[in-house]
């Protein structure tokens, strides 16, 4: 009894080993908002640019698209550059919801409609859970450092450019057109 104990032990065992070798134990190397680290996504290679009545003003941004990767956002995030953000994207004009809850940076929450126009803009207060609400139904939301907005003369009304905004799906509108004029549609 105790040999057949030993065998099946020692498959276990094999088993176990198997399958850390191949990776099939389903652990994720892209860091989530659950194991407290921050979710750093790839900087997408076409900067988000503001036209604003000063002019236009270029930012670096994440691209937050999925479920998940809207539910991380900028959680945990310790340090951002001046000119970098986080757009989130969202499968349909709706009034979305926002809390800091795990954010330690004071950020500028923009919120955008379909057709790239900012519908509004509201500051987030660091670890604070309560709801920032965009008001109005919005396509996307864009997170800058706190002040961004204000330093560079990013208003209401005023038009993003970004293929994530000119192109995204079901929004009714063509791809962006490389910059060389926005796209606007309607709310």
């Amino acid at each position: 009894m105790a040999h057949r104990n030993w065998l099946t032990a020692s498959a276990l065992c094999a088993a176990i080993a198997v399958i850390v070798a191949t990776g099939a134990f389903f652990y994720s190397q892209q860091p989530t908002s659950a194991d407290g680290r921050a979710m750093i996504l790839p900087v997408d290679p076409q900067p988000l640019i503001a036209v604003t009545k000063g002019g236009e003003r270029s930012f670096s941004i994440e691209v937050a698209d999925t479920s998940a990767e809207r539910e991380a956002g900028l959680m945990f995030r310790e340090q951002m550059a001046d000119d970098h953000g986080m757009l989130f994207v969202f499968e349909e004009p709706r009034d979305v919801n926002f809390w800091m809850k795990n954010t330690p940076l004071p950020l500028d929450l923009i919120f955008v409609g379909k057709d790239g126009k900012i519908r509004a803009i509201k500051q987030g207060e660091p670890q604070s859970e309560a709801i920032i609400s965009s008001g109005v139904p919005v396509r996307f939301v864009l997170e800058l450092k706190a002040g961004t907005a204000a330093r560079d003369g990013i208003e209401d009304g005023d038009l993003l450019r970004h293929p994530a905004i000119g192109g995204a799906p079901g929004d009714g509108m063509p791809p962006a057109n490389n910059g060389d004029a926005p796209n606007v549609g309607s709310d």
